[in-house]
Order: C-alpha cells, then structure tokens, then sequence
C-alpha cells in the first residue's frame, strides 16, 4: 500500500466512522432529532455501524484501521514503523472532517439549541443542550486515575481481539472480520461504556474536540481541555499493551 492509498483510505474511513457516530450522538441528544432520548443502546450500535461503514469502505486502500490504537497495537506487534505517521495523520484529518460532516447534518438542531419558551402560553424550555457529548466522551466521575485505567482496559479488549481474528484464517477469507470487529465494538459500548464513553481511539476523542473548539454552535458549553489528555492516552496505552500481549502469547 503507497502512502496515499494509506491516508486517503485512512481519511475517508474515519471520516465515515464519525459521521455515523458523532450523528447518532447528536439524534438522541439534540432537541428537534426525532431520534432523541432513545438511549444508549442505540448509540452503542450507531457506532458499530460507524466502525462496519468506514472499515469496509477504507479496507482497500489502507487496511481500514481508522484507530491510532490499531494502528500501534499492530506496529508493536510487528515492529513495523515506517508508515505509522501516515495512518495517523490521515485518521486525524478523517476524524476532524466525519465531525464537521455531523455538524452540518444536524444543522438545524444546533441552531435551535438556545433557551426559548418562556414567552406567554409557550411551555417553559429546559434550556440549551451539551453538546461536546456529541462529539468526545465525558466521563460520568471524573476520576483521571480510573478514568484512565477504564480507557486503557476497554481498549486492549478492541486491539487484542483484533490482531487474534487475524489468525482466523476463515474470517480473512470470507470477508467478515469487518462485520466482527463492529460487533465487538457494539459490546464494548454496551459492557464497558458507562464509565466514560468509551473513548477506544485518540483519533475519536481528539479530532472531534478541536472541531467542537472552533464550531459555532450556540450555547455549546467548554470543549473539556482538562479530560482530553484521558482518552488520548488511555487508548494508546492499551493498544501498545495489546500489541505487547499478541506478540508474547500467540
């Protein structure tokens, strides 16, 4: 694979990941979304779905890694550094252009997210809605020590699966690994979510963080600067520990 098939791979796969998962963020959380309040389970599968669009659609070009985690998990593993850059920087650029595209889906909504209602025989508002939710994970405590270990765990339970299905001969040769790396994705969410979102992915976390810094989306609230370092170092973290694992056990 040349350079450029990696980063436009990379781009465009992450890019597809987070519209569908910024976008399926932003329907249960927005007022206006017809989606809205329909919980968690919904958005554990928006972002499977995320992970089985992007994937498939970046697997020709570049793997379909679209996950800094991976993408280290697999350099430790094989001691293969030369294009690590490349992914990275295209799942940077990917992530940040998937959050602008949810933005411009939800348009509306973010626009009505101001105070209204407190006029005569209008109903009373509950005010503007959070938004950086919608774009990177806020932990429900913030406790960075536990925090992090939560980011670090849930994150060797992505990459270690997925350098295994790589020794599943039948996976490769059916063309289902996307299929079980988005199921596995769903169950983290569901299992190993609650405590902070389930970050998994600096390139998740990040890239939509910088796009909610600068978006001018009304009443939105702080980026969270404080927590951001959590799920950027979680992830990578735990994918170089699951790259270590793989190497040491299999």
């Amino acid at each position: 694979m040349s350079n450029g098939d990696i980063f436009v791979g990379e781009v465009i796969g992450t890019a597809i990941l987070i519209l569908f998962g910024a976008g399926v963020c932003a329907a249960v959380t927005l007022k206006h979304s017809k989606a809205r309040a329909s919980g968690w389970v919904v958005i554990a599968f928006g972002w499977g779905f995320g992970v089985l669009a992007g994937a498939y659609t970046a697997a020709p070009l570049s793997g379909g890694q679209l996950n800094p985690a991976v993408t280290i998990g697999i350099a430790v593993d094989t001691g293969k550094w030369d294009k690590v850059w490349v992914y990275l920087l295209g799942q940077m650029v990917g992530a940040m252009l998937g959050a602008v595209l949810a933005y411009l889906v939800y348009l509306a909504q973010f626009n009505a997210n101001v105070t209204s209602g407190s006029g005569e025989g209008e109903a009373e508002d509950d005010g503007p809605t959070p938004t950086l939710g919608i774009f990177s994970t806020i932990p429900e405590i913030n406790n960075p020590v536990a925090n992090l270990i939560t980011e670090i765990i849930a994150t060797i339970s992505l990459v270690l699966p997925i350098l295994a299905f790589g020794l599943t001969k039948g996976l490769g040769e059916s063309g289902t690994t996307v299929l079980i790396v988005s199921l596995l994705v769903v169950g983290i969410g569901l299992s190993l979510g609650g405590p902070t979102g389930y970050a998994i992915n600096p390139a998740r976390d990040l890239g939509p963080r910088i796009v909610h810094s600068f978006l001018p989306i009304p009443n939105k609230g702080t980026s969270g600067w404080g927590y951001a370092i959590i799920p950027v170092a979680g992830p990578l973290i735990g994918g170089a520990l699951a790259g270590l694992i793989y190497n040491a056990a299999f």
